[in-house]
């Protein structure tokens, strides 16, 4: 991406330049368009339990931006000689499942003959462009909101080991297709202005991400960061996966570990699938947005606080 130039336009509201989640185009002075995809391997063994993680994964990001999914389009790699078009109808059916729950529509889409089956949407959301949430807006004082907890990446790399047990992967998909739906609801009525959702880099990743384009340092609480049931003692046993290791290398130049133990840290940078959202609040609209989503059957914790800016390009994060 360094090598290309930048796009620019007046109506490109957010692109590429600051690694947000999704594009936003103005349609009008009322309404933009929020616009992304993603896509995904299996990760469980039911076809329609994949499919719907992978829908709930793709529309995320849509929620990230404080956008609403209206519309998508399918994407699919399929292995047409070793898999059944039944196996299809099922995945096709679990992102259905994802759509009626969440309110879009997903119509048509595009397949190809791939050795490695995966299923994914181009998702469509609307927002109102003085209220879209970005990488760019957390600010001094702030509150960290996290929805979700950590730990799919290392549970779904046990499970493939045969290690992991049934309650770490009922927790782990109960985790993956919940909509991040009302998390977007709760990050705007706090007032939010900077968010993001907790996939591939880890929440050190993203979060680092987060506080250099906005001009910060941050402090995490490691002890309030949630974490799923079973995923810290298979951190311990090394279901570790590449991923998360490349994470953390990446991270480690503005990280400062403190006495934070191994496990956590590798947690902390779980390359998560179908995460929650990242946000920051000032501290009562935080702590609230918190209640409301536990009450809601979320898992949501502060997990720890916005410094100054930076006299430095910011980004550095402090673990506690």
């Amino acid at each position: 991406m360094r090598r290309l130039g930048p796009t620019v336009h007046p109506d490109l509201l957010v692109g590429a330049d600051t690694g947000d989640d999704a594009a936003v185009w103005r349609l009008s002075d009322e309404r933009a368009l929020v616009v992304t995809t993603d896509f995904i391997t299996p990760l469980v063994d039911d076809a329609r339990t994949w499919g719907r993680i992978a829908a709930v994964n793709a529309v995320s990001d849509v929620y990230a931006m404080g956008g609403h999914p209206f519309l998508a389009l399918n994407i699919v790699g399929w292995n047409s000689q070793e898999l059944a078009s039944d196996l299809l109808t099922e995945v096709l059916a679990g992102g259905q499942d994802a759509a009626a729950e969440g309110g879009w529509v997903t119509v048509g889409g595009h397949t190809i003959d791939d050795p490695e089956p995966k299923y994914g949407l181009v998702a469509l959301g609307d927002v109102v462009p003085g209220q879209v949430l970005t990488n760019a807006g957390l600010r001094p004082g702030q509150a960290l909101v996290l929805t979700k907890p950590l730990g799919v990446g290392v549970i779904a790399t046990a499970v493939k080991a045969g290690e992991a047990n049934g309650q770490a992967l009922e927790a782990a998909v109960g985790s993956m297709v919940r909509l991040n739906a009302d998390a977007a609801d709760a990050a705007r009525a706090a007032g939010a202005a900077g968010a993001t959702d907790v996939t591939g880099f880890g929440l050190l990743g993203h979060l680092h991400r987060m506080a250099s384009e906005s001009g910060v340092d941050i402090e995490l609480d490691t002890a309030a960061t949630p974490v799923l049931p079973g995923a810290r003692e298979l951190a311990v046993a090394g279901f570790v996966p590449g991923g998360s290791k490349a994470n953390l290398e990446w991270v480690r130049p503005w990280l400062d570990t403190g006495e934070t133990d191994d496990a956590t840290v590798a947690l902390l940078a779980d390359a998560q699938t179908s995460g929650g959202l990242l946000f920051g609040a000032a501290p009562d609209a935080a702590e609230q947005a918190v209640a409301t989503l536990q009450g809601s059957g979320h898992d949501a914790a502060v997990i720890g606080r916005v410094g100054a800016f930076a006299a430095d390009a910011g980004g550095r994060l402090t673990l506690g």
